[in-house]
């Protein structure tokens, strides 16, 4: 298994935000996606701090993609 890249919570949103999912709500520090197809995942955003390797893992099996496809998604 490859190792998953460190990401703030900013890259990952626009990574999500391209695979189709919206920001449905935010409490507090915690974000709600949705996906059309009824997927919904849940980001930290907290400024400054990078997001945790297992979070991360959790988040991707969340949005059902391997990591590998993950890894090879476009971020600019």
């Amino acid at each position: 298994m490859p190792k998953l890249p460190v990401l703030r919570s900013k890259e990952l949103i626009q990574v999500l935000i391209k695979l189709g999912f919206y920001k449905h709500h935010q409490v507090g520090s915690h974000a709600q996606f949705k996906h059309s197809d009824g997927r919904r995942v849940t980001v930290p955003i907290h400024s400054g701090k990078d997001i945790g390797r297992k979070t991360l893992k959790g988040i991707i099996d969340d949005i059902n993609i391997t990591i590998e496809e993950f890894i090879k998604f476009p971020r600019d």
